[in-house]
């Protein structure tokens, strides 16, 4: 069921907003303001950003569940939500709602009713899917007896089911363990391989750093960051971790007064051992080859080191804190 898009955007957002009125008093509220991003065909996208910024009510709004108050979308070249694209997308939400009594291919059946697939494919896609997915065992058992991250699986499976071009997964590692999480990575990855265009989101940022490609950090509402994460991230080192070795007995009155000079650190709760092996940590190249050189000298040995450069936890947590009203 796969369909080639004209351009080279899936998906391009501009200036989305959205507005609700709540309460006895109608309180104004605005969820989204002037959202603005656009998602490249055969790219995974990332639409990241703290618990009540703006994500799910922007992907409700591609997806046509909530109305937006201004702005545009564009959809494989269609305006807006139309039904020609959504035959070409596949959606799992944060929480999927399974009807409970029935089972797992009973359940695909009726989606695949929905899709327009015809029974065989029903049945073929939706025994694939399953496999897919690592429930074939759970075949005969009703939905309702599944487990979270099982039910989180079956949304997959559904979201799977009619083949998309376009996959959009709000928060798909939601209740899975680490064995359901690497599986969901893995069927992430090789529908990028396969062509298909995908957009997430996550909290789960070691996740995302793997997957995507881009992304755009909403914080409040707004876009605060947005790119290639290899744009993004500073490429600079913030700090070198160094594992060392002193001699007996160690020298660390005089090791503690260097590091004060490198404005680096020791780790205090290795002091006093008899080894004499601790980690202590330095801003940069240069005060880490003084360490080094220093340690040699009191005949010691380097035992490991590890540059830290910033990651896309610090590039989340920098953009909430420069975020504003």
């Amino acid at each position: 069921m796969t369909t080639e898009t004209k351009g080279d955007s899936v998906l391009v957002v501009k200036n989305l907003s959205k507005v609700f009125y709540l309460g006895l008093f109608r309180k104004r509220v605005e969820a989204v303001r002037g959202v603005s991003f656009e998602v490249k065909r055969g790219e995974t996208f990332g639409l990241l950003g703290p618990n009540g910024a703006g994500k799910t009510t922007t992907l409700k709004m591609v997806l046509g569940l909530v109305f937006p108050s201004g702005g545009s979308i564009r959809i494989f070249d269609f305006e807006g939500p139309t039904p020609q694209a959504m035959k070409q997308i596949g959606y799992l939400p944060e929480s999927p709602y399974l009807y409970q009594y029935l089972k797992p291919l009973e359940f695909l059946d009726l989606c695949g009713r929905l899709y327009g697939l015809s029974a065989a494919e029903r049945k073929k896609r939706g025994e694939e899917v399953l496999a897919k997915v690592g429930l074939l065992a759970a075949v005969d058992r009703p939905i309702g007896r599944f487990s979270k991250g099982m039910m989180q699986r079956m949304g997959l499976a559904q979201a799977l089911l009619h083949d998309p071009a376009f996959l959009i997964f709000d928060e798909p590692m939601s209740g899975l363990d680490p064995i359901g999480r690497k599986m969901v990575r893995d069927i992430i990855l090789e529908e990028r391989k396969r062509g298909k265009t995908i957009l997430l989101t996550s909290h789960i940022l070691s996740d995302v750093e793997l997957l995507c490609d881009r992304v755009a950090i909403v914080h409040r509402g707004r876009v605060s960051a947005y790119g290639a994460l290899s744009e993004l991230l500073r490429p600079e080192v913030r700090q070198i971790d160094i594992e060392i070795e002193l001699p007996s007995p160690p020298s660390f009155r005089g090791l503690e007064e260097l590091l004060a000079q490198l404005k680096g650190n020791v780790n205090r709760s290795l002091l006093g051992q008899s080894h004499g092996r601790f980690m202590c940590s330095v801003p940069g190249h240069a005060a880490a080859q003084k360490l080094i050189q220093w340690v040699f000298e009191q005949g010691g040995q380097l035992i490991e080191l590890h540059e830290k450069r910033e990651t896309l936890e610090d590039l989340f947590m920098r953009g909430a804190l420069s975020a504003t009203d």
